[in-house]
């Protein structure tokens, strides 16, 4: 009896489920049809949305690796350190030199063997070593180095290499993916990934002189000890940088790291295998980067181009009819928005070349053409790169410095950095009159004298307190 009642509620429930479901279709769904009909309502096929969803597709960046990792070396250096012991010296004779070793990285530019590098990791080194990414060794020459933007040429022994192409450093573009090569931690043929994060970065770790040139490409690519001068490829396989710094506060990747462009380093090239030295190119400005605060201070309207906050005399651009309280908004219709872009458009371009600088002033725009002038305020290739051999700059004294000294010849020491001279013991302000025993009226002078000098060098001199001083050092 309960066997039947249970079977009996069952098919009730059923029966009434099956009724629900056809009154539920006949009533509710119809009504949906029809308001949608009348409203041109569309509901959304999902399962065909998400169906049409395109893949991400991956970049793959095994042709640029392959392409760029054979003409990545692995540098090896070696620096004698000569232990000054006075007291070692009195009664043994000369101090015992202790040699350290370091590492870093360059590109083969040239399948006759020249490679470029970070002046950093070849500075001072007494052993330079290269070895190719097939294990191959040579011993490597130094051709000519550039501390101002820290590059420095090799030159090895060897031909049929794998070169690396160039690349347009201008055309990156922010977001572009990146590789950087190297040897990190000594660990050979390395590559990592990043893209570009900003493009013309200061971050004052190249500050040797008022020279210098900072306008770095940024990528969060992993670069650490080790991958100094190494290569920056696109992902065609092409350089567009030399690695050069990171951004950290333990000494290793933990971010960001840096990377000299690609149009820097050809120039820097070309000049030191025509002439052994950069030749560059200066305005001989004094610059200010505009921002809002500065805007503010100084009455500027617009947030554009850099503010002249001086000129030097006798400039290139001083002669051109440039002035101060001007803003320089391009050069060569290169639009200019920080000094680092005003410093890397300049870098591309040698003494005697002229280029089109337009300035606001007053609220209108002018054109002037400028003549770019050397270091030593001439328009001529220079010959020999006084700054690097014995660490200074110099300038002719002004009309003021040689009535006050009542003198009408010398040349001042107004920076000085690790040289010949710092070492001699000379300081910032030393006025040069005469060296080995010939009067110096320019900086050409101080060349000429050089040349012709065999084993010392003698000066004589004055600081601008009125004491004289005598110094000397030896020339290789």
């Amino acid at each position: 009896m309960k066997i039947k009642r249970l079977f009996l509620n069952l098919s009730v429930s059923l029966l009434i489920g099956f009724i629900s479901i056809v009154l539920y279709h006949n009533f509710v769904i119809k009504e949906l049809i029809t308001k949608q009909q009348n409203h041109n309502i569309q509901i959304p096929n999902y399962s065909k949305t998400v169906s049409n969803f395109a893949p991400i597709e991956s970049i793959d960046f095994t042709e640029a690796a392959g392409k760029a990792v054979h003409s990545v070396v692995h540098i090896k250096t070696v620096y004698v350190e000569e232990n000054q012991n006075p007291m070692y010296e009195f009664f043994f004779g000369r101090s015992p030199s202790q040699a350290y070793m370091a590492s870093g990285s360059g590109v083969i530019i040239s399948s006759d063997g020249y490679i470029v590098t970070n002046n950093h990791v070849i500075d001072q080194s007494n052993q330079i070593e290269v070895v190719l990414n097939d294990k191959r060794s040579f011993k490597a020459k130094i051709i000519g180095v550039d501390p101002n933007t820290d590059l420095a040429l090799l030159k090895i022994d060897a031909n049929n290499l794998i070169n690396i192409p160039f690349g347009d450093s201008d055309k990156l573009k922010i977001g572009e993916w990146v590789l950087a090569i190297g040897n990190p931690f000594n660990l050979t043929s390395t590559v990592t990934a990043g893209i570009v994060s900003a493009k013309a970065r200061n971050i004052n770790v190249n500050n040797r002189s008022s020279y210098s040139i900072e306008s770095f490409i940024q990528t969060d690519a992993a670069v650490n000890p080790g991958n100094s001068g190494g290569a920056l490829v696109n992902t065609k396989g092409k350089l567009v940088g030399i690695n050069t710094a990171i951004f950290s506060k333990t000494g290793s990747y933990s971010g960001y790291s840096f990377a000299i462009p690609a149009s820097i380093v050809q120039k820097v090239v070309s000049d030191l295998m025509e002439y052994g030295v950069v030749q560059r190119a200066l305005m001989g400005v004094s610059l200010l980067n505009i921002d809002a605060n500065v805007a503010q201070q100084l009455g500027i309207d617009k947030i554009e181009g850099v503010f002249v906050s001086g000129l030097k005399e006798n400039s290139a651009a001083l002669k051109a009819g440039i002035r101060k309280g001007d803003i320089i908004l391009k050069i060569n219709n290169v639009a200019i928005n920080k000094i680092s872009e005003f410093q890397e458009q300049l870098s591309r371009y040698r003494p005697g070349d002229k280029v089109s600088v337009t300035v606001k002033r007053k609220g209108n725009l002018v054109k002037y053409d400028v003549v770019l002038q050397n270091q030593r305020g001439t328009t001529k290739p220079i010959e020999t790169d006084l700054e690097t051999v014995l660490g200074a700059h110099f300038e002719p004294l002004n009309r003021t410095e040689k009535d006050y000294f009542g003198i009408d010849f010398g040349v001042k020491i107004t920076e000085l950095y690790p040289g010949k001279l710092m070492k001699a013991g000379v300081r910032e302000g030393y006025i040069i009159l005469y060296i080995n025993k010939v009067k110096i009226n320019s900086v050409d002078d101080i060349e000429t004298v050089l040349k012709n000098a065999k084993g010392g060098v003698f000066l004589k001199g004055v600081y601008p307190n009125g004491l004289i001083e005598y110094y000397a050092f030896g020339i290789e």
